[in-house]
């Protein structure tokens, strides 16, 4: 039986190792928490799980929260205009696109406190060896002598620094987004539309604010996540240390910049739990896949060790589910080969044929749009077709490739779908 070491235990790492579990692999993962402290922790992320990753959990019996999970059937777009366009009762600014698209398939968002921490807990019924450690270089490359095969899973520390970056694929190297989350309950209903939604808002050159329905461990709740250029004034979360005022200072930016979602917490809203809060910032990069031990030995990076896009485009989440299940294909066609740098290649290059896509996107995302993409995202809110070809993107950002980023492709897309 072939022996294999994840290091890390997220969304990647656990799929991968529970994938490789059910197929007969002697599988060991190490992590620096146990699943209590991960469940009982602050929050590690926004997600929204789209229809094609969704079913690579599917596929594995791993959709644990399926049916307790809100179904996010369409995703929208509003753009912000001048303070003097369109101002609400409230003031701030008002709205000069808004629209929504239908999904093909619904996504979801489940809180990955409480589904990391189910599925370690799966991984240790069915047998699988989870070792509460943090890993250093060192001890890969002790544990290099007795498995088959070590993959890095987790994008943070020291591990990381044995991949290096790649920076042909890295236009960036500062982060491009101040990040800040809040995990609440009793946000209300947007009135356009009587089914669940991403709502993704825009607030030129000052940042985007996205809304997601999610599930957390007290029951359904929503995501209000700020993305700010950094310098301008939604970079203000760095020294917010509670919980509270991270609330405040999030609803007081909805007030001013994103009024039309503002009004949405006038019920009242509250944090879900102490730890619902996170801020920070990050460099997207993309790195090379195959890092080396000191004794000679190799590794292979997975996910966002290797793609770390920023979280504008939410595909998180959805690379690390793919990636999986590249990686987990790429094993199991292997047989009883050594796993040498070839076979690390090119289950990374079979991975990044997907992720270049995201990587394309996101990063162009990142930018000041040029005018052709501004008038794509007008005619979204006059044209169902173009609505429903974005929302569906994000579900397969290979297809932005025929129609997105080229000024002739996109007025020959407009002109199909106007006769």
């Amino acid at each position: 039986m072939r022996k294999i070491l994840i290091v890390g235990a997220g969304q990647a790492g656990l799929q991968l190792a529970l994938g490789l579990q059910a197929n007969g692999y002697d599988v060991t993962v190490m992590t620096n928490r146990t699943a209590d402290e991960v469940r009982d922790g602050r929050v590690l992320s926004t997600q929204c799980m789209f229809d094609t990753a969704l079913g690579l959990e599917r596929d594995l019996g791993l959709n644990f929260w399926e049916e307790a999970a809100p179904r996010v059937e369409g995703l929208g777009v509003s753009v912000s205009g001048p303070e003097s366009v369109e101002v609400p009762p409230a003031g701030g600014r008002g709205r000069v696109i808004d629209w929504v698209g239908r999904l093909d398939g619904y996504a979801q968002s489940v809180d990955q406190r409480i589904k990391m921490a189910g599925w370690m807990e799966a991984f240790e019924q069915r047998g699988g060896k989870l070792v509460i450690h943090g890993v250093a270089v060192s001890d890969l490359d002790y544990f290099a002598r007795s498995h088959d095969l070590i993959l890095v899973a987790a994008g943070k520390g020291e591990l990381v620094s044995m991949f290096g970056r790649d920076a042909a694929r890295s236009p960036y190297d500062v982060p491009q987004r101040a990040l800040a989350v809040a995990y609440v309950h009793g946000l209300g209903p947007r009135p356009e539309h009587d089914f669940q939604a991403v709502r993704c808002n825009l607030v030129p050159g000052v940042g985007e604010l996205f809304m997601i329905p999610a599930l957390t461990a007290t029951g359904p709740c929503d995501i209000m996540f700020w993305e700010g250029i950094p310098g301008g004034p939604l970079d203000a979360f760095g020294g917010v240390k509670d919980p509270a005022e991270h609330l405040a200072l999030t609803l007081e930016l909805m007030k001013t910049y994103t009024p039309w979602e503002f009004e949405r917490t006038l019920g009242g809203v509250e944090l879900t739990d102490a730890g619902a809060t996170l801020a920070g910032r990050y460099a997207p990069v993309v790195r090379n896949p195959i890092g080396e031990l000191p004794g000679g030995g190799l590794v292979l990076g997975v996910a966002d060790v290797v793609v770390a896009n920023d979280p504008i485009t939410g595909q998180g989440s959805n690379n690390a589910a793919k990636c999986a299940a590249v990686y987990l294909d790429a094993i199991l066609a292997h047989g009883d080969r050594p796993f040498d740098r070839a076979f690390m290649q090119a289950a990374f290059d079979r991975y990044w044929d997907d992720a270049q896509h995201v990587t394309k996107w996101t990063n162009a995302m990142l930018a000041p749009p040029p005018e052709h993409v501004l008038n794509l995202i007008g005619a979204a809110g006059q044209l169902e077709p173009v609505a429903h070809r974005f929302a569906n993107g994000f579900n397969n950002p290979a297809d932005f490739e025929q129609w997105f980023y080229e000024p002739e492709k996109a007025a020959a897309f407009l002109a199909s779908v106007t006769g």
